[in-house]
């Protein structure tokens, strides 16, 4: 006696989602959504004294979105938020909107550096479909050894000293309330070594 196979809906499901994630089309915005279930849930923290690594104070040569040459100081006297990102990217997609947030909060005593190597007019196109106000910068010299990584998005907070105060690979809620705290404090210590000198 032979058994007939009957498909379950859970059968019918699984293959619909597998199939979903093989279309390019439907892909990337199923892992934009998974992304951000992990944004939603991780909070980047300062690292422990003994693991921030001091870099060595520089002038990032960096191109901006409309072409300027920009000379980033690095570790001389400014709090500086570091992102490597990419349009491609689904967990970078899926942190743009808090670090537009945090942008909009903390831009005009921070310094923001979005750095891709895409096309610039791929990156305009992208930011004017998604409404996000950033600035975007491309690379005019080699990452520093010191901030290389091979996977995107990684991020970096670095104190106006040269301190990496945090550092988070993969996807990750910037607009956070300990994120917030660790700029105010890490300004506050910038402004008061600032009055001191």
């Amino acid at each position: 006696m032979s058994k007939k196979k009957t498909f379950s809906w859970q059968n019918i499901l699984f293959v619909v989602f597998i199939a979903i994630l093989i279309i390019p089309q439907t892909r990337k915005p199923i892992q934009v959504a998974l992304n951000q279930l992990v944004v939603a849930v991780a909070t980047p923290a300062p690292l422990e004294k003994e693991a921030q690594i001091q870099v060595t104070p520089f002038e990032y040569e960096l191109i901006t979105l409309d072409g300027f040459t920009r000379k980033a100081p690095i570790g001389k006297g400014r709090v500086t938020f570091i992102s490597y990102w990419a349009t491609w990217c689904p967990p970078c997609i899926a942190e743009l909107p808090s670090i537009a947030a945090l942008y909009t909060a903390y831009g005009n005593k921070v310094d923001f550096l979005l750095i891709t190597d895409e096309d610039p007019a791929v990156v305009f196109a992208f930011l004017e479909k998604k409404s996000l106000n950033l600035p975007v910068v491309f690379p005019a010299m080699p990452t520093p050894d010191i901030l290389r990584e091979t996977s995107i998005p990684t991020n970096y907070i670095i104190d106006a000293e040269g301190r990496i105060i945090i550092k988070k690979q993969g996807p990750a809620n910037w607009d956070s309330d300990q994120v917030h705290s660790t700029l105010d404090r890490l300004l506050t210590a910038s402004q008061s070594e600032n009055v001191t000198n």
